[in-house]
C-alpha cells in the first residue's frame, strides 16, 4: 500500500497513536460528564480555567511570537486580539467566534501587509 496514502504500517500508526488512543478518553468523559449539571460550581470553574490557559497562550504568542508568526507586524496582532475581544463580546461571549475572529484579522492584515 504505497504511492498515494505511503505505507499502510505507518498510516495505521497514525490512526491508532492518534485517534484511537484519545477516543476512549472522550468516551469516557461522555460516560462521566453526562450526568453533570453544565450549571454547576464545577464546570463554572473549568470554564474559567480553560478561559485562562487560552488567554495566557494568547498573551504568550502576542509577547513572543513564534516561527513565521514573527514576521506580522505588532499592530496587527495587537488589533487582532483587540477585533476578537470585541467580536467575542458582541456574540455573547462565544470563546470560539472571537478567536476566529482574530484569526481571520491577522491572516488578513500579514497578507495585505506582504
Amino acid at each position: 500500500m504505497t504511492g498515494l496514502f505511503g505505507d499502510g504500517h505507518a498510516i495505521a500508526l497514525l490512526l491508532f497513536a492518534g485517534f484511537l488512543s484519545n477516543e476512549v478518553w472522550r468516551v469516557l468523559g461522555l460516560v462521566i460528564g453526562g450526568g453533570i449539571d453544565e450549571g454547576s460550581e464545577f464546570l463554572v470553574w473549568v470554564r474559567a480555567v480553560a478561559a485562562a490557559i487560552l488567554a495566557g497562550v494568547i498573551a504568550q504568542i502576542l509577547i513572543s511570537p513564534p516561527g513565521a508568526l514573527a514576521a506580522v507586524p505588532d499592530v496587527v496582532r495587537y488589533g487582532a486580539v483587540a477585533v476578537g475581544f470585541a467580536v467575542y463580546l458582541a456574540a455573547r461571549k462565544s470563546v470560539f467566534v472571537g478567536v476566529a475572529a482574530g484569526e481571520i484579522v491577522v491572516l488578513a492584515g500579514a497578507w495585505w501587509m506582504g
